[in-house]
């Protein structure tokens, strides 16, 4: 009866230190909870069998852990999970010499305090320096920072 209790905590910790790098990534309560079940088996297999065993039992569970954490990383389960795709786009382009301070138009989006506006008949991502304002609104260019148009809201 005591070899399958501390066979049984052996090999569910195992398990879910498994579980836990193939489908639960990060420290979390199942790869903690598989790490505690190992130390229970193991410290169970010293009280009822003694120190001889009790080592014998530690060494083969680390063997045993390697070899699960081995497999379970050359099985390349994982990839399975993992984001293949990638964005080959640019979020904000260069607006440098497209815009000029000066330069006035409309917001087409509520600024809160980023938002859309129409300049000389193009779209833009615009930033105010705070205020909010209502879609329909007049605005002027103030700055123009790399892909960053700040405005002003006329009145």
């Amino acid at each position: 009866m005591e070899w399958t209790i501390v066979v049984s905590l052996i090999v569910l910790g195992l398990a879910l230190l498994v579980v836990e790098i193939l489908f639960v990534p990060g420290t979390t309560l199942v790869g903690l909870l598989g790490f505690i079940l190992l130390i229970t088996g193991a410290g169970l297999s010293f009280r009822y069998f003694g120190q001889q065993t009790g080592w014998s039992t530690v060494a083969v569970t680390g063997v045993l852990a390697f070899v699960a954490l081995y497999l379970s990383f050359k099985s390349n389960l994982w990839m399975r999970f993992s984001l293949k795709s990638v964005s080959e786009g640019v979020a904000t382009p260069e607006v440098e010499g497209k815009v000029a301070v000066g330069q006035e138009g409309k917001a087409i989006s509520a600024l809160r305090p980023i938002g859309k506006a129409e300049l000389q008949g193009e779209v833009y991502e615009v930033k105010t320096n705070g205020t909010y304002a209502d879609a329909g609104a007049a605005v002027r260019v103030v700055q123009v920072l790399g892909s960053q148009i700040i405005v002003e809201v006329k009145s």
